[in-house]
């Protein structure tokens, strides 16, 4: 912790260890189908609003891996964690990467798809 001009250590930035989501709801009970279209709409548009797409994409891997997976992708790719549930993120270069919980877990009202 230090003030907002302070900086940080090479290696420091990235002591921050993952951790799954809490468990959330979704404000209406939603399919997978539902919510594999919530995602990937995210995941196509994201890039667009900036950052760089080489992190989006290494966001996009952690975000669909295991938790001990998307910890050395992270790691890897520079990626700061500001949350340890990967909900806000940011690069080397301090662009912001916020990601929503509908594509880092599934809620707690996820319905079979018929």
């Amino acid at each position: 912790m230090g003030c907002a001009g302070s900086t940080l250590t090479k290696g420091e930035e990235n002591t921050k260890k993952l951790r799954k989501p809490k468990p959330w709801k979704h404000n209406e009970p939603i399919t997978r189908t539902h919510l594999k279209q919530m995602r990937d709409e995210f995941w196509d548009t994201a890039p667009h609003y900036g950052g760089q797409k080489e992190i989006w994409d290494a966001l996009r891997a952690a975000a669909e891996a295991d938790i001990n997976l998307a910890q050395a992708i992270v790691d890897s790719a520079g990626i700061i964690i500001s949350n340890a549930d990967m909900t806000l993120c940011y690069d080397e270069r301090g662009a912001k990467y916020e990601l929503p919980k509908y594509v880092l877990s599934e809620p707690t009202n996820l319905i079979r798809d018929s």
